[in-house]
This record gives C-alpha cells, structure tokens and sequence, in this order.
C-alpha cells in the first residue's frame, strides 16, 4: 500500500502528544518515523542556522529552515532535511503548508544512532531532485561533506573553512565553529 501526504497528515492528527516531538517523513509511499536528535547534533544545527541565518537575513537571500520544515518533492515524498535553504527568487513568501519544491541547500547532521549509508541515500535524492548542494556533517568524525551535482563529494576537516559560494558569495564558517564549545 503506497500512503500519500494526507495519508500522513491523517496519521499525524491522531498521534498523542506524547509523540509530538518525532520527525515524521513520507518516502517513497511509506511513512518514516524518526525520534528527536541528540544534543549535540541539535546543537551544531542551531549553530549551523545561526550563523547561515546572520549572513543570509541582511543580504536578503532567500529563507533557512529547521527540521520541522517539510518539503512535498516532485516524487511525491515529504522530507524534511535538519537544515535547508530556498532562495528568495524561487520563495518569494512561505506558506502556511508544506513547501512544494527542493531546497537549494541541504543539511543533514549524523546523530548518534544514525547511519551515514541512510544519510548519503536521502542526500543523493535531494540532489538528483534538484538540491544545488547538499550537506553531511558528522560529530563524531569532525567533518564536514559538501555534495554537489556532478562532482565528487568534499571533506572538510576542523582546519578548513567551509565556503558555499553558489548560495552564499563571501560567506566563511570555520569547520571548528560548528561544534559546541566546551566551557570552563
């Protein structure tokens, strides 16, 4: 049985609020169930926002989302990256629904229990979908993965800097910035 998004808007309305804070996805006509991240990939994804959203909000480029943010894909999916990014000519307002496109920019943080197969899987779908350029950033390696269309995934390591200039022209994030400090 192949489920559609009001499949799943259906299922989300009768879920109890015990299970509110669960992602839920629609692949590939089968619902996706993921439980919250840990605290360090929430972490590095609110640092990772802010610090596109310092950049992109002045400039006026175009809109960032969180994992909450879900995307209906021309395959009829709903997915919903940890991070994304849409352009400001191809999103001129949001709506009060799913977004109907493919974000240009993807991010996907490995939490502890996650797999990097699964990950680089949802990744490449997005690109082969549209994405311009996708994102792997993995805690426990200290790096950070660029994927792009038609080319050979990049590695950053905690030394480099991270520049996407396709998105963001004279945009820089040191790879060690992303990762939460240790305090004294």
């Amino acid at each position: 049985m192949s489920l559609t998004i009001q499949d799943l808007e259906k299922f989300q309305a009768q879920l109890s609020s015990e299970y509110e804070d669960y992602q839920i996805e629609l692949q590939e006509g089968s619902i996706v169930i993921m439980g919250p991240s840990d605290i360090v990939s929430s972490e590095i994804t609110a640092r990772l926002i802010s610090f596109l959203f310092a950049w992109i909000e002045p400039r006026k480029l175009g809109r960032v989302f969180d994992s909450s943010g879900g995307f209906i894909l021309s395959n009829q999916d709903l997915r919903a990256p940890d991070i994304s990014f849409v352009c400001a000519e191809r999103l001129r307002q949001s709506p009060r629904a799913f977004g109907e496109l493919v974000p240009d920019l993807v991010v996907e943080i490995k939490s502890r229990t996650d797999r990097v197969k699964k990950i680089t899987e949802k990744i490449q779908m997005f690109l082969e979908l549209g994405a311009r350029i996708a994102i792997l950033i993995d805690p426990d390696k200290l790096t950070v993965t660029v994927y792009r269309s038609g080319s050979e995934p990049t590695v950053f390591n905690n030394e480099d800097t991270l520049t996407i200039p396709e998105l963001f022209p004279g945009w820089e994030l040191n790879v060690s910035e992303l990762w939460p400090p240790v305090f004294d």
